[in-house]
């Protein structure tokens, strides 16, 4: 079933080509369940074979995951605190919740944005609190693509280096997601003790 699959997205992304893997994307980033360990591993073996290039296969699933993380961004802003808060009450979302996460994306919304891309489940949901809390769309732009082209450049490589070997592309798309949190979490560690030390400094400037 799943080398079915994986098949039918090689023919569906040769056929297709960028945009193919640009509208794919798109819809990963989103609310959309398709994963992207299953999109641009096999576009990395299009490129392997020849039949397409490794910059623009990298560009087009960054930017249609930026697209994708748009829709959910402005969705959210707009649209989403009203809604939220009428139907929070089912879900354990009150004013006070919804207003902590908005002050936390205010605060560490740049760190949340990159590392969110980075997780499965999470990258498909880290733009709503950023659209809840109106991040700064510039910063939210940025953050997003650098997360996006990471990871991204990381499954297409796969892709590119293990070819048709399908099972060992699924192993190190697997080994690829276990690294991606364990990076993640390491990188928020470090992130947490920078800003103690520099919140403990400046309460040292102060006395």
């Amino acid at each position: 079933m799943l080398h079915e699959a994986i098949d039918w997205l090689i023919n569906t992304i040769g056929s297709l080509g960028y945009t193919g893997i640009f509208l794919l994307m798109a819809m990963e980033s989103s609310v959309i369940p398709i994963p992207s360990e299953l999109v641009m591993p096999p576009a990395g073996y299009l490129v392997q074979q020849g039949r397409m290039e490794l910059a623009p296969v990298i560009l087009s699933g960054t930017f249609g995951s930026l697209l994708g993380a748009y829709v959910n961004y402005f969705v959210a802003r707009y649209l989403g605190r009203p809604f939220l808060l009428k139907v929070g009450h089912y879900v354990g979302i009150n004013e006070h919740k919804l207003g902590y996460i908005e002050n936390y994306f205010n605060s560490h919304g740049e760190i949340s944005t990159f590392i969110g891309r980075l997780l499965p489940v999470v990258r498909h949901l880290i733009s709503l609190p950023a659209g809840l809390a109106a991040m700064n769309h510039l910063k939210f732009s940025i953050y997003t693509l650098l997360g996006s082209a990471l990871w991204i450049s990381t499954l297409t490589w796969i892709g590119y280096l293990l070819g048709e070997n399908r099972e060992l592309v699924l192993q190190y798309s697997h080994q690829a997601v276990l690294a991606a949190i364990t990076g993640s979490i390491l990188l928020v560690v470090i992130y947490l003790a920078y800003h103690r030390r520099k919140k403990l400094k400046l309460a040292q400037v102060a006395e």
